[in-house]
């Protein structure tokens, strides 16, 4: 049966990613994807997407708001153009997204299936179906505006859906992996992304499930007229509490504070890219320009390709690397993302001719920040005003525009 993995509560946010963001975003993605597929494979990075707090960490990486509901649009946008062009070598493909375009879901599932060989028309029902149950067999306040389908060539598939409701100004991301799937209706969810909202009905709970029969059996006998008698003619009698799925509450405060990141951890790789980049990361470091603050922000994105699923109960953490679009925590750190792009793509490269080097240098990157996490280091405050401090150096950028030498109070 699939697994739930939790959940997260996600402020509603206006507004659209500048192009400059979602170009680097798209870039950022699929090269992130490319190592993960090589490390570990396909089904693994399909695991990954099922699972919402490394979701969310994956789109603070890449610079997007931490905590708020567009870090899933976003997400599935930059997946669905960065891995489009590469979907012959990797065997990953990324259909629907926002409105009109979750709609095309089945059409493009049909298409890709007819040339790749799974069966289209199976998982176009499956889209549907997964739409369906979130949509009526969860009935917890929210309408569902978006819909991902990420499939490889074998028919695994996992499915990334969100549903607003817009008089709480939140947002719920629903997760679903193929990987154990063996019914629609009871229990199927990865996850569920969302704070309770009141009383919720789940028919597709286990305990539900003589619920279910029930009502087939009552329409059987009684009819839709004779069904809404009875309903009817019941009083109304308070319900009990439906228990919730674990979930990670992302918090209302669109600035990042320091009880929102793990300090250890942040430490950990302060000190691995202070103490050990420059020294023993060549192989990163031969690329021109690159220098201790990439490493910095490598350390990070390191962490999102080699993590486990316990390292990411702190999304903000991973915003650190580049910044935030909204100069939460500081403005995006364009130069320093270029050159993690550039890193990453070089070792990408390498290793696909059969140099692991570039890339293994970053696993390394990774395991040394973890041995290191008990390492003192600067408070979370001195790190984010050093960063504003020097934002302008490093290319810093916002939806607000280029920062200025001036501007990093």
């Amino acid at each position: 049966m699939a697994r739930r993995a939790g959940g997260a509560d996600l402020p509603l946010h206006g507004g659209r990613v500048p192009a400059w963001l979602g170009q680097r975003m798209t870039r950022l993605g699929a090269v992130m994807a490319q190592a993960i597929v090589h490390h570990y494979g396909r089904d693994e990075f399909l695991r990954r997407l099922a699972h919402p707090f490394w979701f969310q960490s994956f789109g603070a990486v890449m610079g997007m708001d931490w905590h708020s509901s567009g870090v899933t649009t976003s997400v599935i946008g930059a997946l669905k153009r960065g891995l489009t062009p590469l979907s012959g070598e990797l065997g990953l493909h990324v259909c629907g997204g926002r409105g009109k375009h979750s709609r095309q879901t089945p059409l493009e599932l049909q298409e890709i299936g007819g040339r790749v060989g799974f069966d289209g028309a199976a998982l176009a029902q499956a889209s549907r179906m997964v739409a369906k149950v979130d949509s009526a067999a969860v009935q917890d306040g929210f309408d569902l505006y978006l819909h991902g389908f990420i499939v490889a060539d074998d028919g695994k598939w996992v499915v990334v859906q969100q549903g607003m409701n817009a008089d709480a100004r939140t947002a719920r991301r629903y997760h679903w992996l193929s990987e154990g799937l063996q019914d629609f209706v009871d229990a199927p969810h990865a996850a569920i992304d969302g704070e309770a909202g009141g009383e919720i009905v789940n028919l597709t709970d286990r305990r539900a499930r003589k619920s279910r029969a029930r009502q087939l059996d009552l329409l059987r006998d009684l009819g839709p007229d004779g069904v809404a008698r009875a309903f009817a003619a019941l009083e109304p009698r308070p319900e009990p509490a439906q228990m919730t799925l674990p979930h990670l509450v992302m918090p209302a405060h669109h600035d990042v504070r320091p009880q929102d990141v793990m300090s250890r951890r942040l430490h950990g790789a302060l000190a691995a890219a202070a103490e050990c980049g420059p020294r023993d990361f060549s192989e990163l470091l031969s690329v021109p320009g690159v220098g201790a603050r990439t490493v910095r922000a490598l350390a990070m994105v390191a962490e999102v390709v080699h993590g486990a699923p316990c390292r990411f109960a702190d999304p903000a953490r991973f915003s650190l690397a580049h910044g935030g679009k909204d100069r939460h925590p500081f403005p995006v750190a364009t130069e320093v993302y270029d050159k993690t792009i550039d890193v990453l793509k070089r070792a990408v490269a390498q290793a696909k001719l059969g140099q692991d080097d570039r890339l293994e240098a970053l696993r390394r990157l990774d395991a040394q920040a973890r041995r290191l996490e008990r390492a003192d280091g600067a408070t979370f405050e001195d790190f984010v005003a050093a960063e504003r401090r020097r934002s302008a150096d490093y290319g810093g950028r916002s939806v607000f525009g280029w920062e200025r030498a001036d501007d990093g109070g």
